[in-house]
C-alpha cells in the first residue's frame, strides 16, 4: 500500500537553522495496517505524515502508494487516496456553514474542477446514513450551523467527511489531543470503528500511550528523524513506558 524508500528531509539546509527532520526512512505499510507513531517533539513524526500526505516533498528518496510513484505529486493530487484529520477540531470544518453544506464541500474535494454536486435528497440520505454511524444523534440536524457544535462533535463529523470520497488511507494527526478525556476516548473509539468497517489503511500520531496500546496492529517509535523501534504487533503500556525511560 505505502512504501517509503530512503526518504530524507532537511529544513533550512546549509544554514545555522538546519534541521535534519527525516534520515533514510525505509517503511512499508501494508493494506489495512493501522500504524501508531510515537516520539517526542522534533522526532520527525509530523514530517513523516506530511511527506505521505504531500504537504511536504521529500529531498531524497521515493514514495509509492498502491505501486504508483507519488514522490513529487502535490497533496491535492493525492487526495483520491488520502484523507487527513488534524489535531484542531475546528480546522477541518467551516463554522458558518451548515452540516450538510460542509459535507457537500467534502464531497467535491477529489472531484474534477468544474464538477458540481448538488444537495439533493439522495445526497442528504447518504450523509444522514453516514452520520448515523456515529450514534451521536446529529443525522437529524443537517441544517444546523457547524459552528454551534462542540469540538468533539465537529471532530466526529470530520471523521465521516474524511471517508465520503472512498479514500483508502486515513492519516490521524493527534485527532483527540485538543479534546477533554471523555470526548477524546469517544473520538478514538469512533475512528477505530470506521477504520475497520471501511477497511482503511491508517496512521495515527499520538502522545497518548493508552491509545497506542489500545489501537492499531503496529507501533513505531521515532527518534531524531529515524525509526528507532518498529513493533509489528500490539504493545503493552508497560513496554511503551520502557521505550521512553
Amino acid at each position: 500500500m505505502i512504501n517509503l524508500t530512503d526518504i530524507n528531509k532537511t529544513f533550512n539546509p546549509h544554514t545555522p537553522q538546519e534541521v535534519r527532520a527525516l534520515r533514510d526512512i525505509n517503511l512499508h505499510i501494508a493494506n489495512e495496517d493501522f500504524v501508531i507513531i510515537l516520539g517526542s517533539n522534533g522526532s520527525g513524526k509530523s514530517t513523516l505524515l506530511n511527506i505521505i500526505a504531500g504537504n511536504i516533498l521529500a529531498d531524497k528518496g521515493q514514495l509509492t502508494i498502491d505501486n504508483q510513484a507519488v514522490t513529487h505529486i502535490k497533496d491535492y493530487d493525492r487526495s483520491k487516496w488520502i484523507a487527513r484529520i488534524f489535531q484542531d477540531p475546528f480546522s477541518g470544518t467551516a463554522s458558518e456553514l451548515s452540516i450538510i453544506d460542509n459535507f457537500r464541500l467534502a464531497s467535491i474535494r477529489t472531484k474534477k474542477k468544474g464538477l458540481t454536486i448538488g444537495i439533493n435528497n439522495d445526497f442528504k440520505k447518504t450523509v444522514r446514513d453516514k452520520i448515523a454511524m456515529l450514534g451521536l444523534g446529529l443525522e437529524d440536524k443537517l441544517e444546523q450551523p457547524m459552528g454551534t457544535l462542540s469540538g468533539g462533535q465537529r471532530q466526529a463529523l470530520t471523521l465521516i467527511m474524511a471517508i465520503m470520497d472512498d479514500a483508502k488511507i486515513l492519516l490521524l494527526d493527534e485527532p483527540a489531543a485538543a479534546l477533554d478525556p471523555k470526548t477524546s476516548e469517544i473520538i478514538m473509539q469512533k475512528a477505530n470503528q470506521l477504520i475497520h468497517e471501511f477497511h482503511l489503511t491508517a496512521i495515527l500520531i499520538t502522545h497518548n500511550l493508552k491509545d497506542a496500546a489500545t489501537y492499531g496492529n503496529r507501533v513505531i517509535l521515532m527518534k531524531e528523524g529515524s525509526i528507532a523501534i518498529d513493533k509489528k504487533e500490539k504493545v503493552t503500556i508497560n513496554e511503551l513506558h520502557n521505550w521512553f525511560s
